[in-house]
């Protein structure tokens, strides 16, 4: 394999893999700068070794036993020289040797069960802000650049950097351990965690760079991540209405590209092949969440919209109308331009393009959306369906530019293109 080929495939799997190599290695040492350290080591092994000795059959075991051998050598040189022995908790067997006292109990105590979601809620600490635990937390374990993270955020790279390092100072002038926490210290966290998920399920479903226009395995470890934390806390309306919301979107996913790679839009799916358990699943979850009395979560409201989609035989079924009314909701529950955006497609559907408009100009003036390429994008299938192509065509040209992502950039030009033919 040539070189060039060997280190993409290597990014490829780096970027897959690395979430799950950082949880265990934290996991190990109870420290996420000493993780973040050894994964990179795991990397330089890789990136020296694989030219030499070629690919392993199985890169990514090769990869987690890599780093499990290098925590168990930076605990047993941590314990060899007898310093802060107990400064961290630590899962580790060594020859036989099982854990003993307080690391042993504190392990005991841990109900979550899966290393990746002990991360999670790991690193969302109550000691940082909300938005720091999110942007740290999806840096560190969900596996997203800084720049996804920016655009998640709808803030500037440089800004959510800053973010990120300060809330790693944060945590290590407060001396906060890398730990578990407790069932009773969960709920304070929750919040976080969720949008956690969101997020890289959100980025798993629609790239934000890169030549895919998905990433399947992010929505995959989103949706485990999800089905894990539904079985630990079963009370929580909001767990399930995230759960409902990421099975309803992934059934979709079957049906979103052509042989290609290429998208298919909504309107133009085929939905014989939506996945019709995974549909199953989420409408069972969303209807739990209602029993549990979350109507009006968040993640609840999401779910209810992506269930009127999947209700819907044809995309001329759909209930447009209702989206509206509930985009409507979701603004009263959690506003933000993004959902605006959206309730202006809904409008548009429902009333016409002419009464959506107003609505996204109105949104133009926000700072936000200044680099945000849906806007320009919905704009331009707004004014694509009231005939101006003109404009049409240069704010798809204005999407095409802003976005990231391969795959919608083609699709845009594509409109662009075809709205000045027309």
């Amino acid at each position: 394999m040539k070189a060039d080929d060997l280190h993409r495939r290597l990014d490829a799997l780096w970027r897959m893999e690395s979430p799950k190599l950082l949880a265990r290695l934290a996991r190990i040492t109870g420290n996420i700068d000493t993780a973040e350290e050894l994964a990179q080591d795991v990397l330089l092994a890789a990136l020296e070794r694989w030219p030499r000795e070629g690919v392993p059959d199985n890169p990514a075991a090769w990869l987690m036993t890599a780093a499990k051998h290098r925590g168990i050598d930076h605990v047993r040189q941590r314990q060899l020289h007898a310093r802060k022995q107990d400064e961290f908790g630590i899962e580790l067997t060594l020859h036989g040797a099982d854990m003993q006292g307080d690391d042993a109990q504190r392990f005991a105590d841990d109900d979550i069960g899966d290393d990746l979601l002990r991360l999670v809620f790991a690193s969302c600490h109550p000691v940082l802000p909300m938005d720091s635990r999110v942007a740290l937390t999806l840096r560190l374990l969900g596996g997203l650049s800084t720049p996804e993270i920016a655009r998640a955020f709808l803030q500037q790279e440089a800004t959510v950097a800053q973010r990120i390092v300060r809330a790693k100072r944060a945590l290590a002038s407060a001396q906060v351990p890398f730990e578990v926490p407790r069932r009773t210290e969960l709920p304070e966290r929750l919040e976080a965690v969720l949008e956690v998920l969101y997020l890289v399920f959100n980025e798993g479903y629609a790239a934000t760079s890169g030549e895919d226009w998905m990433r399947p395995a992010l929505c995959e470890e989103a949706l485990r991540l999800g089905r894990v934390l539904a079985g630990l806390l079963p009370r929580e309306p909001e767990v399930f209405g995230l759960l409902a919301l990421m099975e309803l979107q992934a059934s979709r996913i079957p049906a979103r590209t052509r042989a290609d790679g290429s998208p298919v839009l909504l309107a133009e799916q085929h939905r014989a092949r939506w996945d019709r358990l995974q549909i199953q699943r989420g409408l069972q979850a969303l209807a739990h969440a209602r029993q549990l009395g979350g109507d009006d979560g968040r993640y609840v409201l999401q779910a209810a919209l992506a269930a009127c989609h999947a209700r819907a035989p044809r995309f001329e079924d759909t209930d447009w109308a209702g989206i509206a009314a509930l985009y409507a909701r979701l603004m009263h529950v959690a506003p933000s331009p993004v959902v605006e955006i959206n309730r202006a497609v809904a409008v548009g559907r429902a009333q016409g393009a002419a009464a959506a408009l107003p609505i996204v100009d109105a949104l133009a003036a926000d700072a936000k959306l200044s680099g945000y390429a849906p806007l320009p994008a919905v704009r331009g299938d707004l004014l694509e369906q009231l005939g101006r192509r003109d404009e049409a065509r240069d704010e798809f040209a204005r999407a095409a530019a802003l976005t990231g992502n391969t795959r919608e950039r083609e699709a845009l030009l594509a409109r662009a293109a075809a709205c000045a033919s027309a």
